[in-house]
């Protein structure tokens, strides 16, 4: 009789098991504290853009449910209100999302399948950082509201600290990829890093996931981008390029082969490159004559606007532009995402520097150029 009803439960359970939806996947939510807030929506992956697919009503108890088809393991967003929680599924997962719409972290629990209990690991790491980051400011708000006339130098005080739980966090996240490479919770870690500061891990990465995760649409951009910024990377030939002059006269990168030459991406319009032209006026004057120059090419759209900024700004080296912003050939060939950005190449045409600023630009010439 024991062996029967044993039987019978095993039974039970298979059949449970046997009627879960392998076709789609459903995310079961409760929101505390939803307030007046009644509408969830339902985000998804469409041309790797987040798109509303889906909506319901939150119920008396603050509960909702969606069920969804995908082709394959993809990210989703469940959003209400102002409060928005990044969800990863399949066909066949069971998640569970539980959030206080009263907590301003915006922390939530998710459950129910391994990628999106690899994603929770994430937040909960990422949370953790952000929970000192948030004691930091209160403490240097304390401070200042004591000491309003040594605000500057509280905030000084504060740097070492601020700077160093935001690297702390970047290595965790490094790690953190590494150790659930092939999922798409290391895939979504690497991409809250800063894309200029680890650009190049960004690249290594993408070689690396290639093989592993396949058919995901975003990954896939993901990895095209990668592949065309590797070609741009520290040590690459530098891809060859003619540009024309303000007069109509061409300029190509083979002009300057035998010389190291900066090529510095700038605009009018872009603040922070003018201020950073000071710097580049006083290496220019310094190393012109030790075998280097420079080639400004200029993202503006208008000429008259990109030749005032020349002459105020005395920039006295070559300057070529497509006048066609971030659309241009040579700025899409190099991969400019936003500027300044600078290649310094070496006279055999390899990049040996990106990106150099200030003090930097000046230690490697100085450095370099002996």
């Amino acid at each position: 009789m024991k062996l029967k009803n044993l039987s019978l439960i095993v039974l039970i359970a298979i059949a449970f098991t046997a009627c879960k939806p392998k076709d789609s996947f459903t995310i079961d939510g409760t929101f505390k504290n939803p307030g007046t807030e009644k509408k969830v929506f339902l985000f998804g992956m469409e041309n790797s853009q987040m798109v509303a697919i889906d909506s319901t009503n939150l119920s008396e108890k603050g509960e909702f449910k969606f069920i969804r088809k995908t082709p394959s393991v993809d990210f989703f967003r469940v959003s209400v209100g102002n409060h928005e929680f990044m969800l990863i599924a399949k066909n066949g997962d069971d998640i569970k999302l539980e959030a206080d719409l009263a907590d301003k972290t915006m922390a939530y629990k998710i459950s129910g399948a391994n990628e999106v209990e690899k994603l929770s690991e994430l937040n909960t790491l990422r949370n953790n950082f952000a929970k000192q980051v948030e004691k930091l400011q209160a403490d240097f708000e304390a401070k200042v509201a004591k000491q309003p006339q040594n605000r500057a130098a509280i905030l000084e005080e504060a740097k070492p600290r601020y700077e160093s739980y935001i690297n702390q966090l970047n290595t965790s996240i490094l790690k953190f990829a590494k150790d659930n490479k092939g999922t798409l919770a290391s895939f979504y870690a690497m991409n809250t890093l800063s894309p200029q500061e680890f650009e190049a891990q960004l690249v290594a990465f993408a070689d690396e996931i290639k093989d592993e995760i396949k058919g995901n649409a975003t990954v896939d951009t993901f990895i095209k981008q990668m592949a065309l910024l590797k070609a741009v990377q520290v040590g690459q030939v530098a891809p060859s390029f003619t540009i024309n002059t303000a007069d109509g006269k061409p300029v190509s990168l083979e002009d300057y082969k035998g010389k190291y030459v900066l090529v510095d991406f700038w605009a009018s319009w872009c603040q922070p490159c003018r201020q950073e032209n000071p710097n580049v006026v006083k290496v220019y004057n310094k190393y012109k004559t030790k075998n280097f120059d420079i080639l400004g090419i200029s993202l503006d759209t208008d000429k008259a606007a990109w030749l005032g900024a020349i002459k105020a700004d005395g920039l006295m080296w070559t300057h070529v532009s497509e006048l066609k912003d971030f659309n241009g050939e040579t700025v899409k060939k190099y991969q400019v995402q936003a500027i300044p950005t600078s290649y310094l190449i070496d006279p055999a045409g390899k990049i040996v520097a990106k990106n150099l600023r200030g003090d930097e630009l000046e230690a490697f010439l100085a450095k370099t150029l002996r």
